[in-house]
């Protein structure tokens, strides 16, 4: 299976898990869907370790590498949810989707990696498709702060860091599979100490139906992120990371299918919806 193939099935994986999140977050919050689907998350990949082979033979370094990389992948989140808390969805989802530009320029800059005009071009329409199929427009939360935008701009910077660093780890050690279970333990220790520390609104709820969904919002997100390294082995960053990066165009249409009367389709999303599938096609065609 190919790099492009193996990233688009990716996006797919993580359009469920955002749809699957936010089903249950209509009972629960946040916190309770981070260490939900994070614990599942572990559990499919610590299942998927022993069902390849076990603990494989590392290097250090890698193994440094996606420790760090757990440790980020905490900060992404927490930064993310505060993003949508002080800004609202349709300021910082587009702000948290630009990664893959800073994926690109990072991995152009000092992996060495090269990109045609056909990739820049694709890149760019997938990042500006994205944005417009984000875009929602709602009023400021009621505690908005022009500054409050740093939050889904570091997320979405973080995010594209992440990116180069996988594809620098994998080159050490090409272990997937283990990797992506460091990634997931190291993502819910990291989780405990906030979780500690919350209370009020944003404490946990443990409602039935939502501990189902976020449960398998989880084991999406666990096979999205074994299937992007999986597409970094071979793949180079600026021509995988745009393409995962389409998830929202397969949120949207699983919304549409399944979860009809909740998403509302405009001229802006049709747009951006031929934006992203044009970005994609280029990305791929020049490979």
């Amino acid at each position: 299976m190919s790099s492009e193939v193996t990233a688009l099935l990716a996006s797919i994986a993580f359009a469920l898990f955002a749809v699957y999140g936010w089903l249950g977050l209509r009972h629960s919050t946040p916190l309770t869907a981070t260490v939900v689907s994070l614990a599942a998350r572990t559990i499919t990949l610590g299942l998927a370790v022993i069902l390849f082979g076990g603990v494989p033979s590392f290097a250090m370094a890698a193994l440094v590498v996606f420790v760090i990389l757990g440790v980020m992948q905490t900060g992404i989140s927490l930064l993310t949810f505060i993003g949508l808390q002080k800004i609202g969805t349709s300021r910082s989802q587009p702000l948290r989707n630009s990664y893959p530009l800073w994926s690109a320029v990072i991995a152009i800059s000092l992996m060495g990696e090269s990109a045609g005009l056909a990739v820049v071009l694709g890149t760019l329409l997938v990042v500006a498709g994205v944005v417009m199929i984000s875009w929602k427009p709602e009023a400021a939360p009621p505690s908005y702060r022009w500054w409050h935008v740093v939050f889904s701009t570091v997320a979405g910077f973080l995010a594209g860091v992440a990116f180069p660093l996988r594809r620098y780890g994998l080159t050490m050690t090409n272990e997937p599979v283990f990797f992506s279970f460091v990634v997931a333990i190291v993502s819910l220790i990291g989780a405990i100490p906030y979780t500690l520390w919350t209370s009020g609104e944003r404490k946990l709820v443990w409602h039935r139906r939502a501990v189902i969904d976020f449960s398998l919002s989880g084991f999406f997100e666990a096979l999205g992120a074994l299937l992007t390294l999986m597409a970094l082995t071979t793949g180079r960053v600026v021509i995988v990371s745009p393409i995962v990066a389409t998830t929202p165009l397969f949120s949207l249409v699983i919304s549409m299918i399944f979860l009809r009367g909740k998403e509302k389709i405009t001229a802006i999303t049709i747009l951006g919806t031929i934006a992203v599938v044009a970005g994609t096609i280029a990305i791929a065609l020049a490979r």
